[in-house]
């Protein structure tokens, strides 16, 4: 019980703070490219209540949690007015690519800061202290949640950017996939639920992030050899 608490203290915040940014950038970068909305509708502040979506944040994960299924939930979307931006094909593109590209930079903060730590002597950076333990949990959430929003499925960030590099006729049509996308998702998950040794997430999902946190603890190991 205590160890599952303490792992909860870890991760929530991990959590957190990853799709926070992640929706706060999409925002910022909406902005930029001349769509205030984000800002009229007080979507732009880092307090995670103003992104809480009661359904997706808090049932869904919770429930799935309580019957040992695999957590799966979501916050709620920045309002982005593709109407409003300066080039809306172009700016679609770059507002959907600014959350998983944040989520990749606190990776990389993340790997940094675990650098410094241990070439510095801050900390005990062993494989079973707490330190390693939420530096890396950091790391890896950020990493899944970067690679995740980048598939090509809609409504992730990876369609928006699809939906740009395809010719106008074709990108209206991929637009109606929105909700058979989600519920692609949806069956995946109950699947992976239902089936639980299959591995059907597992083999598809985890080699690309477990590559990916590999080489940022490389960083980490190239920062800590730097300053000790």
């Amino acid at each position: 019980m205590t160890e599952t608490l303490l792992l909860a203290a870890i991760l929530i915040p991990c959590l957190i703070v990853a799709i926070v940014f992640h929706e706060v950038a999409h925002g910022w970068m909406a902005l930029a490219l001349g769509d205030p909305t984000a800002r009229e509708k007080r979507r732009l502040s880092l307090n995670p209540i103003r992104h809480v979506d009661p359904i997706g944040t808090l049932l869904v994960p919770g429930a799935l949690a309580l019957f040992g299924g695999p957590i799966f939930g979501w916050a709620k979307p920045v309002p982005v007015n593709k109407n409003r931006l300066d080039n809306p094909r172009f700016g679609m593109m770059a507002v959907a690519a600014a959350g998983p590209g944040t989520n990749f930079i606190l990776a990389f903060v993340g790997a940094v800061v675990a650098g410094l730590v241990f070439g510095m002597g801050w900390g005990a950076l062993e494989p079973d202290s707490l330190v390693f333990t939420a530096l890396v949990y950091f790391i890896l959430i950020n990493i899944f949640l970067g690679l995740f929003n980048l598939l090509p499925i809609p409504p992730f960030d990876g369609s928006h950017i699809v939906g740009g590099l395809l010719p106008p006729r074709w990108a209206r049509q991929w637009q109606k996939l929105q909700a058979a996308g989600m519920l692609f998702i949806v069956v995946l998950i109950a699947a992976s639920w239902a089936f639980p040794d299959s591995g059907l997430v597992e083999n598809v999902v985890f080699p690309p992030v477990l590559w990916l946190q590999e080489k940022y603890l490389l960083i980490a190991d190239w920062v800590a050899r730097a300053v000790s």
